[in-house]
């Protein structure tokens, strides 16, 4: 491998990149990033993940991580501080109760939120439907955990905050007259916090796309 680093591939937007991105930047790590076009992945990414999706994490050793979770442990377990920083009812960095939380949301969740946001590709039902049914599968009882705490693992946020965050993100730019109108104060609150925070303002900074370089015969 040519970089001492972690090297990086992602996509600004992609809400499992952006929660790999974030973790790596609280963990205070330094890697390469190679934001890449989704229309047009290059090979090198291919070659050390076939299934084609960002983030990929390639580590000095050559180890390669596929899944943003597995970057985001592994990034927080590089932390010394790592337990007081995600503490959780779980004490643990997934356990059953972040566990539950992250399986929601890349699950029934996701499959909600796209077609919401997408409603015109899934006519069966209409797009207040598809935000009704991830209010109740997820945003509403995200809402009743916060109302008593600042995160949804107490009085510091977990990796469940951490997997969440995009996510809601997403759903809440699909529509600003439709978000304003839910009646999610503490959600909503958690949601700012985030937005706000210098880690995520730093990790959705612009990146030209990186060119992979050819050999020429």
């Amino acid at each position: 491998m040519a970089s001492s680093l972690p090297i990086l591939y992602t996509f600004r937007r992609c809400p499992y990149a952006m929660r790999a991105r974030l973790a790596l930047k609280i963990a205070s790590i330094e890697y390469e990033t190679r934001e890449i076009e989704l229309k047009a992945k290059p090979a090198s990414m291919l070659a050390l993940s076939p299934k084609a999706t960002v983030p990929v994490l390639c580590l000095p050793n050559e180890q390669v991580l596929e899944q943003s979770l597995d970057i985001m442990v592994w990034a927080i377990q590089q932390m010394p501080q790592a337990q007081q920083l995600l503490a959780s009812t779980d004490q643990q960095l997934i356990g059953p109760h972040v566990q539950q939380w992250i399986d929601v949301n890349d699950g029934s969740f996701k499959a909600l939120l796209d077609r919401f946001k997408y409603f015109n590709r899934y006519p069966e039902y209409s797009q207040l439907y598809y935000q009704e049914q991830a209010c109740c599968q997820m945003l509403q009882p995200m809402n009743l955990c916060l109302a008593g705490q600042a995160f949804l693992g107490g009085e510091h946020f977990n990796l469940a905050d951490l997997a969440l965050f995009p996510f809601v993100r997403q759903f809440a730019k699909v529509s600003d007259d439709l978000w304003l109108q839910l009646d999610l104060p503490h959600l909503k609150k958690w949601l700012e916090r985030w937005l706000e925070s210098p880690e995520f303002i730093t990790v959705m900074r612009k990146n030209s796309i990186w060119q992979e370089t050819r050999a020429t015969t």
